[in-house]
């Protein structure tokens, strides 16, 4: 198959493209690389460096004997969308170019409208430009668990059943967003179910849970290493809590502590999406698979991650300040997971294998950790309407990035963060 992975150059994009090469299906992507200039305007960068798009094409074509097609756009511009769609005509879309930061969305107006315009324009394009150059592709979009909320009642796969005034229906299970980020998700799943109804297109919401994680079995060269965030505004918290402990700080679970969440590793989360894209929807069918592995609040992400970096010979310790966000601290939590378990998908990693993992490689970067430790600490509170001035205080103590990006300090391997070509490339 040939699939489009639009993001290709993000945290779940480049693993995804190495996943499916590895399967032997053609791969082209599409990006901008805004991810990376966002990630800087915060004042931080990935813990692990990461090259050029140029050279991490190299790098594919080198080390796996692989090539990928690439494109340098936007999906915000619908000539070039279409153009693309009607060029590659491909198999399916993996569709992950959308800011995926909660955070990063609440700083302030201007953050807040960004999202919501960034990521409902880009898919819409998408669904336009299929409608008109490629209507039997497969569009599999990335969602987020984040779109249900934390309602007091089991959280269905996309629909349930429900009965009211002794009538009945089958209607999208309620959406309780905590975020401008996660409501724009929430819009974009709307727009893709309307769209596959009226244009009789195939679609897959993907929901997903947390995923965690540095390394898949491809990624076995530093060369093909994805990006991990850590800072407050781009980095899960479990990300933070492992950047805590290796740099010496307190781990940080907000408020009380008791949030839940679902959580994947990455390599389950690329074997989920690779399912959706070997077993398409059909025709005016728009499905939804909630993937995840197991829920657990922060206290126990926490005190797992405490556990091993004890056994590393750190010393961390927990603290709790109050929740910068407006969420339940403790609530009930039940997602339901069957669809892809029904097509094949099988867990294959365990949360405290891949931590001890993502230790393992974060040791080995600690000085780039070191030199971003001040970004770590909650700066974006939900309920200000502007936390421009604390960043830009906080932006204040961080040192100059490099020239060209983001380059390791001499400790470990160096890399570039600047732009690929232009061109789309083979």
């Amino acid at each position: 198959m040939k699939v489009l992975i639009t993001g290709i150059d993000g945290y779940s994009g480049w693993p995804l493209a190495l996943h499916l090469l590895g399967r032997g299906h053609d791969v082209v992507g599409i990006d901008n690389f805004v991810t990376r200039r966002r990630v800087k305007e915060v004042g931080s960068w990935s813990a692990t460096p990461i090259p050029t798009f140029a050279r991490r094409q190299a790098a594919v074509h080198e080390i796996l004997r692989k090539d990928i097609g690439f494109y340098r756009g936007d999906l915000s511009n619908f000539e070039f969308v279409r153009r693309v769609l009607a060029t590659e005509r491909p198999d399916a879309i993996v569709h992950l170019a959308e800011q995926r930061s909660a955070p990063y969305s609440m700083i302030d107006v201007h953050h807040a409208v960004a999202t919501q315009v960034e990521n409902l324009t880009g898919t819409l394009h998408l669904l336009y430009a299929m409608r008109e150059c490629s209507p039997d592709t497969h569009l599999v979009k990335m969602g987020t668990m984040g779109e249900y909320g934390t309602p007091n009642i089991d959280i269905a796969e996309g629909f349930f059943e429900v009965e009211f005034n002794g009538r009945k229906d089958r209607l999208p299970f309620p959406r309780s967003a905590g975020s401008w980020y996660h409501w724009s998700k929430v819009f974009d799943s709307g727009d893709v179910m309307y769209a596959t109804k009226i244009w009789n297109l195939r679609s897959t919401d993907v929901m997903q849970g947390v995923i965690y994680g540095i390394r898949t079995p491809e990624i076995r060269d530093d060369r093909l290493l994805t990006r991990f965030d850590f800072d407050e505004t781009w980095g899960t918290a479990l990300n933070r809590f492992i950047a805590q402990a290796v740099v010496g700080l307190p781990i940080t679970p907000y408020g009380r502590g008791e949030q839940r969440r679902g959580f994947i590793a990455l390599e389950d989360s690329m074997q989920s999406l690779r399912i959706a894209v070997e077993h398409p929807a059909s025709r005016g069918e728009y499905r939804v698979f909630n993937q995840f592995d197991a829920a657990y609040s922060v206290n126990e992400l926490a005190h797992i991650v405490h556990r091993v970096a004890t056994d590393l010979g750190l010393h961390p310790t927990i603290d709790h300040p109050t929740d910068p966000r407006v969420e339940a601290e403790q609530h009930y939590y039940n997602p339901l997971h069957d669809n892809l378990i029904a097509l094949g998908y099988r867990r294959t990693r365990e949360l405290e294998e891949v931590i001890r993992e993502i230790f393992h490689d974060l040791i080995r970067y600690r000085r780039r950790l070191e030199a971003r430790r001040h970004v770590i600490q909650a700066t974006v509170q939900w309920r200000s309407a502007d936390s421009r001035p604390a960043l830009a205080a906080r932006h204040a103590e961080t040192p100059p990035l490099a020239e060209k990006g983001h380059p390791a300090p001499p400790a470990g391997p160096q890399g570039s963060s600047e732009p690929a070509s232009a061109h789309p490339t083979a």
